[in-house]
């Protein structure tokens, strides 16, 4: 008959052996309550602050919520959200497809990097605001003038990131690359390019971030539709809870579209992980 130690310092050891107890807050469920928490204070604040002060210069949240029913309803929310997502999209899509390429040759080629470099350090300190006149005159007051500054706000982000990325390479495994016979278009596809992925990533989301802010200038100036274009429409009819309604959008719109572009890549990174 075979019997089981049930003494203290059995029990004590199994603790051990099992590792600490993570605590609750670590888990999923703790960091989704400790996020719906803070975001709940976050709102009683705003009510509080709002009984002292006029709608007009700052809303409470339930003249807020009124008006995201009355902007949905009559569609002008929906049709917003969907210009400025649009453009956002494009735009950030093209900077990526542009700006990778070009950071991995300026990273990987002294040559081209001595000579792209000045024109790089030159426009990225430019902010896209000083350019929107220069876009609608150029481009017109269409898609493409917004699209076009999107374009310009994510490209030289993600370039430096992947530049950075190329140049952080260890030394050590290119030379092992180069001993075992890859030329330079084989280590740059299995050596170089997955270890700037990081940083490609990091770039993609500063990007993300950046778009949004130059999308709100562009529309403000040259739209008739969007999130920007609502918030300054706002201005005319005296009508503050747009514009919360339009920065709560922005800010909920960005948050959903970092997070779906990190769950693409983490599932992308698993797949290339596996197959390698």
């Amino acid at each position: 008959m075979t019997t089981v130690d049930s003494s203290p310092v059995a029990f004590r050891a199994a603790a051990e052996a099992a590792g600490p107890a993570r605590p609750f807050w670590h888990t999923r469920l703790g960091r989704l309550l400790t996020g719906l928490f803070s975001v709940a204070l976050g709102v009683v604040v705003w009510e509080i602050l709002s009984w002292r002060i006029q709608p007009l210069f700052l809303p409470s949240p339930r003249l807020t919520l009124q008006a995201v029913i009355e902007l949905w309803q009559d569609g002008t929310l929906m049709l917003s959200v969907g210009a400025s997502l649009a453009r956002i999209m494009v735009g950030w899509s093209l900077g990526l497809v542009i700006g990778i390429p070009l950071g991995i040759v300026m990273g990987y080629f002294p040559l081209v990097r001595r000579l792209l470099d000045p024109y790089v350090e030159f426009f990225r300190f430019i902010p896209p605001i000083a350019f929107v006149t220069l876009a609608v005159i150029w481009l017109g007051p269409g898609e493409a003038s917004k699209v076009a500054l999107i374009l310009y706000t994510t490209i030289f982000i993600v370039m430096i990131n992947t530049i950075a990325g190329v140049l952080s390479v260890s030394e050590l495994r290119l030379r092992a690359a180069a001993t075992l016979g890859a030329g330079r278009l084989q280590t740059l596809l299995t050596v170089i390019f997955p270890s700037t992925v990081p940083y490609m990533v990091t770039g993609a989301r500063l990007a993300m971030g950046n778009s949004f802010l130059t999308i709100v200038s562009a529309e403000i100036v040259a739209a008739q539709v969007g999130l920007g274009s609502m918030i300054w429409t706002s201005r005319n009819y005296g009508k503050t809870e747009w514009v919360f309604v339009g920065i709560i959008a922005l800010g909920l719109l960005g948050y959903a579209c970092d997070r779906v572009v990190r769950f693409v890549v983490q599932r992308l990174l698993k797949r290339y992980a596996v197959a390698v």
